[in-house]
């Protein structure tokens, strides 16, 4: 909640990351956490828009709510990539204001401030996941090797 997150979303949020099995139904979670079902859905789908969330289908055919580690990379490469709207907006800005005026100089200083800061996310989520996210396995020599635990999915690259 500190970091913005509303108290509902917060809730469900630490409710499934700590559970062994990152994962209940809707039903679950408001039997958790006391809430009723309404509560429930409009935190998911917050959640859901986020990113830090996905829904599954479980052997029963019934929609479950996981978290995982793989989440937040994914959470932050779309921050990352949201700001793109905000950077074409203020280049568009620019052009309008016409370059050099202190309204277009302030655009575009937004613009770059956002290119650097989301390339530099970008950059950082890309190394958090291979270093966070590889485990370590032994060799038959004893040695250690590293291997990926986060899937096939290909790290999407920076843009300039």
């Amino acid at each position: 909640m500190t970091s913005g997150l509303p108290k509902m979303m917060a809730r469900v949020l630490a409710c499934l990351y700590t559970l062994d099995t990152g994962s209940l139904t809707a039903s679950e979670l408001a039997q958790r956490l006391q809430v009723s079902p309404a509560s429930i859905s409009k935190a998911i789908t917050f959640l859901e828009s986020m990113d830090l969330i996905r829904r599954e289908r479980d052997e029963r055919r019934r929609e479950r709510y996981v978290v995982d580690d793989d989440l937040w990379y994914q959470s932050m490469i779309r921050s990352a990539r949201s700001n793109d709207q905000v950077v074409e907006a203020a280049r568009q800005g620019v052009g309008i204001l016409g370059p050099g005026t202190p309204a277009a100089t302030r655009l575009e200083n937004v613009a770059r401030f956002l290119d650097f800061v989301s390339e530099g996310l970008i950059r950082a989520a890309e190394q958090a996941r291979e270093v966070l996210y590889t485990k370590t396995g032994t060799t038959s020599d004893g040695t250690t090797k590293p291997s990926s635990d986060h899937g096939p999915t290909p790290a999407p690259t920076a843009t300039a």
